[in-house]
């Protein structure tokens, strides 16, 4: 570059850098400094756009078919809606042996299938509550991956009083108790109430519910901790242990505890509950959530505790099965049932056959597979915690009185 040339060149930028300052001390009639637009970024989606992709990525952002469950929709039917194959089904399925979590479908709950741009199932969610979702996400091979999601939330107290006028149903819906919470009620003090004959005009009652919320916004999951019903000169009580059985504040258990197995006899273990089970033909991390033990067919299943019925159905996978709800906390399941001996909805009590084990679903031999939920989560059934003896020990007691004096207080009885 010659000489000539440089300083031209100097020049230019010399000028321009003039100009440019100029323009900003020119005085305007605005000023303040201009208010900046709230803008509300979509920081996922911003995140895809700039993660680096190839041509075999495909990113799916929403859903591409939404569903609210109502009575009389199929899983095969709604499979369909959504063009996803009767084969990608069964592999659903297969991926929901360890929660079973498609048969508990309810009118109102939602379910979101993602499909990528071939038309192929990518995610598949099940939206039960703000605190529970179950998620689907497929594999490379094709199989699925599947996510029991349960979300805690934050747990707020609520004491609730009144008095019979009319039956303890009509009484206890005027003071904000639902009917779920009712029939839970009437279940837990069936033994030391006659509900429709034993109350009078003017008896009382008080409860302590615990209640789930999630963002600030309830989710309508519930609990029990606390009920005292007074009856003349006598009351009749109900409080949640620690260990999620309820005791009178005497420390009675109100229902029968349970028994450690669900069979009249001891049989083989010929596979343990394993949280973290290695597959070993995929690799992957494949929990067995249960207890198989090598019963012949038509051996008897009995109920490990009381209880109610809540699901009697056949499954490609689990074959026929049942599942017992015990209370607010305990639920047990039993797999692979050659003969269901019970409906749902039935009352059981800690000892009755429910069942007959078999050989039915995908297994190698015949077997029951039994599994014992805490909260919603499964535990191994040969060591938890549950509870075994229908009287508080002397130490459990000092502690539950603590506990029943706090939550009087709270019920405003002291």
């Amino acid at each position: 570059m010659s000489l000539q040339e440089s300083n031209f060149n100097k020049k230019v930028m010399l000028g321009g850098g003039l100009i440019i300052a100029a323009a900003i001390l020119w005085p305007t009639n605005n000023e303040s400094m201009p208010q900046r637009i709230p803008i509300d970024l979509d920081i996922e989606t911003l995140i895809a756009q700039l993660k680096p992709t190839t041509q075999t990525e495909n990113i799916i952002t929403r859903p591409g078919f939404i569903h609210k469950i109502t009575s009389g929709d199929t899983l095969s039917g709604l499979f369909m809606q959504a063009s996803v194959d009767q084969q990608t089904m069964y592999r659903v399925l297969e991926a929901d042996l360890n929660v079973l979590a498609l048969d508990t479908l309810k009118p109102g709950n939602q379910i979101k299938f993602w499909l990528d741009d071939k038309g192929e199932l990518e995610k598949l969610e099940l939206y039960f509550s703000a605190a529970h979702q179950v998620v689907f996400t497929r594999f490379d091979d094709g199989s699925f991956n599947v996510d029991d999601i349960n979300i805690e939330g934050i747990w707020r107290n609520r004491s609730v009083s009144g008095e019979i006028h009319g039956s303890f149903y009509v009484s206890a819906k005027k003071i904000g108790l639902n009917a779920g919470e009712i029939q839970r009620i009437e279940s837990l003090l069936k033994e030391k109430l006659n509900f429709a004959r034993d109350l009078r005009a003017g008896d009382r009652f008080s409860v302590l519910m615990n209640d789930q919320f999630i963002d600030g916004t309830a989710t309508g999951v519930s609990d029990i901790l606390g009920i005292t019903i007074h009856r003349g000169r006598s009351d009749i009580t109900a409080f949640q242990n620690s260990d999620g059985n309820f005791y009178d504040d005497q420390g009675r258990s109100l229902s029968r505890a349970f028994q450690r197995i669900p069979l009249l006899k001891n049989y083989r273990i010929s596979s343990r509950f394993n949280r973290h089970r290695h597959h070993p033909v995929t690799g992957r991390t494949s929990p067995h959530n249960g207890t198989d033990f090598a019963t012949p067919i038509g051996t008897k299943v009995i109920a490990p505790g009381d209880g109610i019925v809540t699901l009697v159905t056949n499954h490609r996978y689990a074959g026929k099965y049942v599942v017992i709800q015990h209370g607010n906390k305990y639920r047990t399941r039993y797999l692979h049932l050659s003969k269901a001996l019970v409906h749902k909805g039935q009352r059981v009590t800690r000892g009755q056959v429910i069942a007959l084990s078999g050989n039915t679903g995908r297994i190698t031999g015949p077997h029951l597979h039994y599994e014992f939920h805490v909260n919603g989560r499964p535990v191994n059934p040969m060591t938890a915690n549950i509870p075994m003896s229908s009287k508080l020990s002397k130490k459990q007691m000092d502690e539950f009185e603590q506990l029943v004096k706090v939550r009087k207080m709270m019920m405003g009885q002291v």
